[in-house]
């Protein structure tokens, strides 16, 4: 896994204070913003939560429990920036999850997306450009070990 810098971990960590403090909201935020980036996602959704449209599932307690669950994965990655490598086999199992339910790894990219805009909209003024790049670095770490965990699910499952 790479390394982010010292500068980009003070400023993600500084970020995320007061983010993960209050973790659903940002995290409706972020998955709003999903589901406009990509209307699609939500079909991941609907065996769980049998919602039609983006409010209804923003507002199902089953769908509330996934939002917590990704912003605790975001909270894990931040409270392990100095060593990130120790949440490999967990991405990796996260990204074996993710194929057998049918993202794809483009997903990805969109949630990345996604987390930005929540984190410019979460932050304001406090959202700079090297903060921007300190989260993007951070995603792509995180990324990466969840599509090796994708990868190998869609190897063992073609055996």
């Amino acid at each position: 896994m790479d390394c982010l810098s010292e500068k980009e971990k003070e400023l993600i960590r500084g970020s995320w204070e007061s983010l993960g403090k209050n973790k659903v909201p940002h995290g409706v935020i972020m998955f709003s913003r999903l589901f406009e980036l990509d209307p699609e996602l939500l079909n991941l959704f609907y065996h769980k939560t049998k919602c039609s449209s983006s409010q209804d599932c923003l507002s199902s307690p089953v769908f509330v429990e996934h939002v917590t669950k990704v912003m605790l994965v975001i909270d894990a990655a931040v409270s392990n920036l100095d060593d990130l490598p120790s949440l490999e086999d967990f991405l990796l199992n996260l990204g074996r999850k993710h194929q057998a339910v049918g993202v794809n790894t483009q997903s990805f990219a969109v949630v990345g997306e996604a987390l930005l805009y929540m984190l410019q909209c979460s932050l304001g003024h406090a959202y700079t450009a090297p903060l921007q790049q300190a989260w993007l670095n951070m995603y792509s770490i995180v990324v990466a070990a969840m599509s090796r965990g994708w990868a190998k699910n869609g190897e063992d499952k073609a055996d």
